[in-house]
């Protein structure tokens, strides 16, 4: 059985729905936080938090658990920058008390959700697993400091791991069973087709003086599907013990956010307002991700290549989520 933490989160959700069409048996852990309760697809959900080793130690006792896939993580980066201290808690008291139960009942496989966050700014573009970890944000380094942790376990005792470093999660679920819903919301894709929607005054780019082409950040996008596939792939490979510790999850391929708002405005056929903010705090000018050796190793291919068909899969949600809503 296959232990997914944060599985009624956006990418936890969707990769879980991923090992069930490939058979696996699943129980999946979320606090219910941020995630939804009913975007968790397997029969068995336990409602429950890493800062509680008690909760996992039940867990762990009553679910013969081989394998774990770890998603459970505060994830914005501004409010990293804002308050740090709920994210060291959260992201990385949690993920040693979810280690200290898998060492308990001698699980020795975890899948890790890393970030590109663990970068900083980019020396080279795309950048390569090996590239300078310098992370600008509080949210970057607990994800640096995991991987460190992760490193230094399989070394002391034996657990194997593979930390899966995605660039900029987007999509839904194209067969529209799940998709993507936070509040607030956070991510530049949806954040622009609430603006579509109508359910948004505006949408606002944060910094038009970055060293790009158009004056603003540029981003990697890649499907959440394509994500969840990677780690189940990943899974497959660690259990092979054919595995390397890291592998970046992205198309290869940047978007600015400007590019962004005209492929949402072409993808809906609306128009919304867009005004102009200061930069944030965190915020890298370029994130572009190499990501040949996941392609090499893995066998992974993103199939969702094109920023429209990414938006396309988006938008398709969002219109039956804020219907049944009834916000729009």
């Amino acid at each position: 059985m296959i232990l997914v933490t944060g599985g009624a989160g956006y990418i936890g959700s969707h990769t879980i729905k991923v090992l069930l069409e490939r058979g696996y048996r699943v129980v999946a852990l979320d606090n219910l936080s941020v995630g939804h309760r009913e975007f968790v697809l397997c029969d068995e959900f336990i409602e429950a938090d890493l800062l509680d080793p008690k909760a996992l130690e039940r867990v762990f006792r009553d679910h013969s658990i081989r394998s774990v896939v770890h998603f459970a993580a505060r994830t914005a980066v501004g409010e990293s920058v804002e308050n740090p201290e709920v994210y060291y808690y959260n992201n990385v008291v949690g993920t040693l008390n979810l280690l200290s139960a898998m060492r308990a009942h001698e699980v020795k496989e975890i899948v890790f959700s890393s970030s590109a966050a663990v970068y900083g700014d980019p020396e080279v573009l795309p950048i390569p697993e090996d590239h300078p970890k310098r992370p600008k944000s509080p949210y970057g380094r607990t994800k640096l400091m995991m991987e460190e942790i992760l490193s230094d376990y399989a070394q002391a005792y034996g657990i194997g791991y593979v930390a899966l470093r995605y660039f900029n999660a987007a999509g839904s679920d194209p067969e529209g069973v799940i998709g993507e819903w936070h509040e607030p919301e956070t991510h530049l894709i949806p954040i622009v087709l609430e603006a579509a929607l109508g359910v948004r005054d505006h949408v606002e780019i944060f910094g038009t003086d970055y060293d790009t082409p158009d004056g603003t950040c540029i981003r990697d996008f890649i499907h959440v599907v394509d994500l969840a596939e990677a780690h189940v792939l990943a899974l497959e490979r660690l259990r092979e013990g054919r595995a390397s510790p890291a592998y970046n999850l992205g198309t290869g391929v940047g978007h600015s956010v400007r590019e962004v708002i005209e492929v949402c405005r072409e993808v809906t056929g609306r128009d919304f307002r867009v005004v102009k903010g200061p930069r944030r705090p965190g915020d890298p000018p370029a994130l572009v991700a190499d990501p040949r050796k996941a392609m090499e190793e893995l066998g992974w291919r993103p199939r969702y290549t094109e920023l429209s068909e990414i938006v396309a899969t988006a938008w398709e949600w969002m219109r039956k989520l804020y219907a049944r809503l009834g916000r729009f």
